[in-house]
């Protein structure tokens, strides 16, 4: 649940930071309501179409290579968090500029108002298609239960959007980039607990082996079935009896993934 909760705060808050910035760089253009809705309609509807379509596919692996397609779901996962960390510890002041001054070309008639809608659209859909990735991954990954994530799912929702709002209006005045350098970091960890899965579907597979199952043995000290070993597993994907090579892919994650975050900062912060 938790998870869940934490991924779609932090995709539904990133649509929101670009809606809100649209909507306040047009503020008093005369129907900028009636596009922002259109925009935001058609990027939740495509959104929509993607999580039906993952749904299919889904349910045509049923017994039919069904460990196959949730490692490459796991995977994909994985890769997709990770570029979505390094990208946007490079690109998310560059993102909010663009966005500033688009709203701005709008409101002086520079840009047509379809602009808008088509930028808020592709925002919406870009961070919804993510959310039904990350969810489904959880899912499958035995993370928490569907009940769970819809449930956590449900939670971030409602916080990415209070907390949208809330930016947008001024009520906060905690700077956006302290919501990211946090959310940042749980989401490393979680992509890095997603890779151990994914390693261990795999072996389920018989495609990898274990190198060693288990490498050790917690459940003594704390069980995966207890309440603390359970939210453990959920932040930082931890497993009282992993195998061997579920500990080399979630460490390889968490280097590379550190790595490349590292340098996307210092290559940002040497051009600017």
């Amino acid at each position: 649940m938790l998870g869940a909760a934490i991924i779609v705060f932090r995709e539904v808050l990133e649509a929101a930071l670009i809606v809100g910035i649209v909507a306040a760089a047009t503020r008093g253009a005369p129907g900028r309501g009636r596009w922002l809705g259109i925009g935001i309609l058609a990027g939740l509807a495509a959104a929509a179409g993607v999580a039906s379509v993952t749904g299919e596919i889904a349910s045509l692996a049923k017994g039919a290579g069904q460990e196959l397609f949730d490692a490459a779901v796991l995977g994909l996962a994985v890769a997709m968090l990770a570029w979505h960390n390094i990208w946007m510890s490079r690109h998310a002041r560059a993102l909010t500029r663009e966005a500033r001054e688009l709203g701005a070309d709008v409101a002086s008639g520079q840009r047509e108002m379809s602009a808008m809608a088509l930028l808020v659209a592709l925002a919406v859909l870009r961070e919804g298609s993510e959310t039904v990735l990350f969810l489904y991954s959880l899912a499958i990954g035995g993370a928490d239960s569907p009940w769970g994530v819809a449930v956590g799912g449900a939670i971030g929702l409602g916080l990415g959007t209070a907390a949208g709002v809330a930016l947008y209006a001024g009520l906060l005045r905690i700077p956006a980039r302290l919501f990211f350098s946090a959310t940042s970091g749980l989401i490393l960890l979680l992509a890095c607990a997603l890779a151990s899965q994914f390693a261990r579907v795999l072996i389920q597979a018989d495609l990898l082996p274990s190198l060693a199952s288990p490498l050790w043995d917690t459940s003594r000290l704390l069980s995966d079935s207890a309440p603390l070993g359970v939210l453990l597993h959920v932040l930082v994907g931890y497993e009282a009896t992993p195998a061997g090579m579920q500990v080399v892919f979630y460490a390889t994650a968490l280097l590379l993934i550190t790595a490349g975050m590292r340098y996307a900062r210092t290559t940002q912060s040497r051009s600017s």
